[in-house]
């Protein structure tokens, strides 16, 4: 075998390597492209105004300003 033989099917073995490789980035990405984002749904406003709502971390907080 010639060393241009060899050189030629060194190039082909890396070439092919780099695509294999391309081709697992692209594959490991498209099931996260396919997926739609979900979307949180917002509270209904409240019926008479306002929206001030007493929650356990308000009353946590409320709890940390006492002297």
């Amino acid at each position: 075998m010639s060393q241009t033989e060899s050189k030629l099917s060194r190039r082909t073995l890396f070439a092919g390597a780099g695509t294999l490789g391309a081709v697992a980035v692209v594959a490991s990405l498209t099931p996260s492209m396919e997926q739609a984002p979900v979307v949180p749904q917002a509270k209904a406003a409240p019926l008479k105004g306002g929206g001030y709502t007493l929650t356990e971390h308000v009353k946590r907080y409320y709890q940390t300003t006492l002297v």
